[in-house]
């Protein structure tokens, strides 16, 4: 249970309501001839390329370029896309029907490191789930980073989200699955949880 004093909850969307699979997307690369991908991201690290797509600095189709110049293998924006998009798995609906329970109990947020390429392939995913529903609608705000400008684990984004909010950092807690992301948040003051393999969100109790 968590402390009484919490009355906002923001939430990571991969790993903790849309299945990923990092490995997948790594094999994926691998098999297109980028053999150093894990160099380039991993669920913990990113380098610059991909942190400036996360942050919106970059459009996709600049990545797809800067990808193909700094790797020297010509690959198609949708073989990139394609990879790129394997580690996105479900978003199995029963932790949308525990998110409208929650909802009921306290502020809820979104705060997602993403980008365009993902974004649109994960709205893909939900429709096929919720059909024309908004994801976003389960949240009094969903932070997308590419849209925001800002990600995590940087303490400043999380300070960013609170003031656009007037949320309070002590009474507001953070759930992720990656560990930067909750020293980013400790550092600014939320309370968090960090939620660890086989454990779900939905054995959360909130």
């Amino acid at each position: 249970m968590i402390q009484s004093t919490i009355k906002n909850i923001i939430f990571d969307l991969g790993g903790i309501f849309l299945n990923i699979d990092y490995a997948l997307t790594e094999k994926a690369f691998i098999q297109l001839g980028v053999t150093n991908f894990a160099d380039l991201y991993t669920q913990h690290t990113v380098s610059t390329l991909f942190e400036d797509l996360e942050v919106g600095k970059i459009s996709p189709e600049s990545f797809c370029n800067t990808l193909r110049n700094s790797t020297n293998i010509q690959l198609t924006n949708e073989q990139i896309y394609t990879a790129w998009n394997a580690m996105l798995l479900d978003l199995p609906m029963e932790r949308l029907m525990w998110l409208e329970q929650i909802k009921n109990k306290y502020n809820i947020y979104l705060y997602s490191n993403t980008n365009a390429i993902h974004y649109e392939a994960f709205c893909k995913i939900v429709a096929g789930v919720i059909g024309k529903k908004s994801f976003n609608d389960y949240f009094i705000k969903a932070y997308y980073s590419h849209i925001f400008g800002l990600r995590k684990p940087y303490a400043a984004s999380y300070t960013a989200v609170l003031k656009e909010q007037n949320l309070i950092a002590s009474e507001t807690l953070f759930i992720d699955d990656t560990i930067k992301n909750i020293e980013g948040a400790i550092e600014a003051g939320l309370q968090t949880i960090h939620l660890i393999a086989p454990q779900q969100i939905t054995d959360i109790d909130l």
